[in-house]
């Protein structure tokens, strides 16, 4: 069978990146540019600003992934590129970028979702993963449970019903006055701190779903952060920062392992920007150890944005022919997963 080389770009909100792919689990070439500088003086993503950024990166980003695959332009069999969910305005750079170069060089589009590109992650870091498995979904806007039945055949058994967890990071990091990212800043002040100090409430449901609620977990920390300044106590951000890390992971990896053992699975795939998370692994991984089920999680620089991903999903797509029409647009609010 002829190898498949598929270059992927993603632009859904403040990274630039490209990759060349190789059959779908091979990276050749893994660029992002990040603009995480630039928006922490703002305390969050500024879309015009990504967008703006965006433009200004994107060829030099093209280029060099091309040039450090090993591969010419003329080796591409498709362009694939992430549609949606994202930031529209950044999302749109990407995809007029891609059109482009696509027409070009007269070889095929590919849109992809971006959250079932996170899921993809997991074909290049572990090349004998195949469905079924269950995936943990943990990014900035996103937390679902999905039961991953085919490459390209996904049912969600649990999604957050209010704030995704990425959100809540944060928004705790913000009113921390730790900056943004709010994961990443929350996490290494919690190593230093002691996650059973505060009590912080885990929400559960009585009609007996998988699904997620934070705001009533974000809610109680910033009512205690309050509380403590007003009687003009010491902030520890150390131990708020480790309780409320535990708060969620708690919740995450009771959800996920309940839903590995109703559907009588062994295997546990981790994806998105949390996942990179270590109490978060470290927590699944013992867990896992007790009750026979193996976590699966990528590299970090495959859990936060990157175009790798989505060139893995891609090559799925491209093998069922699965292309799109060149008046494709972004879709901001793309849903996650098609159910089954």
């Amino acid at each position: 069978m002829k190898d498949i080389y598929i270059l992927a770009i993603e632009t859904s909100c403040d990274e630039t990146a490209c990759s060349v792919i190789k059959n779908g689990r091979q990276v050749l070439s893994n660029i992002i540019s990040s603009q995480i500088d630039i928006h922490n003086k703002f305390g969050g993503v500024v879309p015009e600003v990504a967008s703006r950024k965006h433009v200004e990166t994107i060829p030099w980003v093209v280029e060099l992934a091309i040039k450090e695959s090993g591969i010419g332009q003329e080796d591409l069999d498709a362009i694939a590129v992430t549609k949606g969910p994202g930031l529209v305005g950044a999302l749109l750079v990407g995809l007029q970028f891609a059109k482009g170069f696509a027409y070009s060089l007269g070889i095929p589009l590919i849109g992809v979702n971006h959250i079932e590109g996170h899921v993809a992650a997991n074909f290049i870091e572990y090349k004998d993963l195949e469905p079924p498995f269950v995936s943990l979904i943990v990014s900035g806007g996103h937390t679902t449970i999905a039961h991953v039945l085919d490459y390209d055949k996904y049912k969600i058994i649990g999604e957050t019903r209010d704030d995704a967890a990425g959100e809540a990071f944060d928004k705790i990091a913000r009113a921390l006055g730790l900056g943004y990212p709010g994961g990443p800043k929350i996490e290494e002040r919690a190593k230093k701190g002691n996650p059973l100090a505060i009590k912080f409430p885990r929400a559960t449901f009585k009609d007996n779903t998988l699904d997620f609620s934070f705001s009533g977990l974000k809610s109680s920390v910033l009512n205690y952060i309050n509380s403590e300044k007003q009687r003009g106590n010491e902030i520890n951000i150390e131990d708020i920062s480790a309780s409320f890390q535990e708060a969620i992971v708690s919740v995450l990896t009771d959800n996920v392992m309940a839903t590995a053992k109703e559907k009588k699975l062994k295997e546990i795939a981790l994806a998105g920007g949390v996942a990179s998370n270590f109490a978060l692994r470290k927590k699944l991984i013992d867990r896992g150890n007790e009750e026979g089920v193996k976590i699966l999680f990528p590299e970090s620089i495959l859990c936060t944005d990157n175009a790798a991903m989505i060139g893995s999903r891609a090559y799925y797509q491209y093998i069922k022919n699965d292309f799109d029409d060149f008046d494709i647009n972004a879709d901001p609010n793309l849903s996650f997963a098609k159910e089954v």
